[in-house]
Formats: C-alpha cells, sequence, structure tokens
C-alpha cells in the first residue's frame, strides 16, 4: 500500500507542477522552434489549448464531485477532447482507479493503457505501467504482466518494476526468479528500501522457503 501511496504523491505532484509551470516548459520549447513560420501563431494556440485544457480538467473534475454517477462518461468525453495535453493520461489514471475500486479489470485495464498511450511524462507512463501490470496480476495473468513490465520505466520507478515482478514470477512457481527481481528491487530502491516492509518480508519468506525445500530429509 506505501507504494501505492507514493505513486499517488507523484501523480499529484506532476499534475501541480504542470499547472504551475506548464506554460514556461511550452515557451522554451517554443523558443526552439523561431525560425519556423508562423511562430507567434503556433505560440499563442499551444498555449490556450493547454491553459483550455486544465479549465477543462478542473471543471470535471468538480462536476464529477457533484455528480459522481456521470465521472465515467464525463472522464472519457474529456479524453477525446485532450488527448494533446497531459491531462488525460491523468484523467485515465482516475477512471482506472475508479474501475478497479468496482473490480471492473478490464475497464481498468483499457484506461490504464489509454493513460499509457497518451502519457506526456515519462513518470505518469511508469505509473501507469505499473498499475497495469498489478491489475493484471489481480487477474492470474503473470505473463501479462511480465510482458508490460518490460515497458521503458523511468530511473524512479526501477525498483518498483522489479517488486512487481518478482510477485510475477512468485505466481508462475520461479522463485529464484523472484527472489534475484526482489534483490534486483532493493538494490535498486537503496536507503528508502528501509521503508518498504513488505518487499523485504517477501524476499525474506523465499529465503525460509529455499532453505526448508534444501533440508536433508531425516530417516525415521
Amino acid at each position: 500500500m506505501e507504494t501505492y501511496q507514493t505513486e499517488e504523491q507523484q501523480v499529484e505532484a506532476i499534475k501541480k507542477f504542470w499547472q504551475e509551470n506548464g506554460n514556461f516548459i511550452i515557451g522554451g520549447i517554443l523558443v526552439g522552434l523561431g525560425s519556423f513560420v508562423g511562430f507567434n501563431y503556433y505560440k499563442d494556440s499551444k498555449l490556450e489549448s493547454e491553459e483550455a485544457a486544465t479549465s477543462a480538467y478542473i471543471e470535471m473534475m468538480e462536476s464529477v464531485q457533484e455528480h459522481s454517477d456521470n465521472f465515467v462518461e464525463e472522464g472519457e468525453a474529456f479524453i477525446q477532447a485532450n488527448k494533446e495535453t497531459s491531462f488525460a493520461s491523468f484523467t485515465s489514471l482516475a477512471l482506472a482507479k475508479d474501475a478497479v475500486s468496482h473490480q471492473d479489470w478490464a475497464g481498468a485495464e483499457k484506461h490504464l493503457q489509454m493513460a499509457i498511450d497518451n502519457a506526456a511524462d515519462e513518470g505518469v507512463k511508469s505509473i501507469a505501467i505499473l498499475r497495469l501490470a498489478r491489475v493484471q496480476l489481480q487477474q492470474a495473468q503473470a505473463d501479462k504482466a511480465l510482458a508490460t513490465l518490460a515497458n521503458d520505466m523511468a530511473e524512479g520507478f526501477v525498483g518498483a518494476a522489479e517488486e512487481v515482478k518478482g510477485d510475477a514470477y512468485l505466481m508462475q512457481g520461479k522463485n529464484e526468479l523472484a527472489r534475484n527481481a526482489y534483490q534486483a528491487a532493493i538494490d535498486a530502491l537503496g536507503a528508502a528500501a528501509a521503508n518498504n516492509q513488505s518487499l523485504q518480508m517477501k524476499l525474506d519468506d523465499l529465503a525460509q522457503h529455499v532453505e526448508l525445500t534444501t533440508l536433508p530429509e531425516i530417516s525415521k
């Protein structure tokens, strides 16, 4: 659960960063396009597009808070209208979370794949990849989860990805591969691994299992 909360905080931080700095980032990119014809028109229309998407996103989320039954419908409509913005992937993550709360695994997979496809930020994409792999494990689809985790991940998510790989290998009964993945997760997390007690417990349980299975049989 601790990892999930961390991802939630990362999503919120990314959203806040884009809301506060998105225009400056876009402006910096556009400076590099200054030699192209129509720069001023492109600059103004791009900034207006991001600002409009921000306003639409806030309005949509406020509407959802008042009328939660319309969340899926309004969220999907928002994504279709704002595919080129960072808010499309944020909305897909929120829709996937809602689907998981209703144990709608197919819906969660669909929205998480949309988040991956539309993500303008590597961090958001990595979060969506991790969550999709977990949803697939929830359905006992270890092979699919491992295929999902084969996608490139942002550096800060390698440890979490290795842990989920360990879970997938464990589900397949590949204990040695699972143990290697858990150890890789601990190595990647570094000092932060001390805060992930569940990961250390998984590794310890596997070590115990190996010891028990390799004990010599006691003759009667």
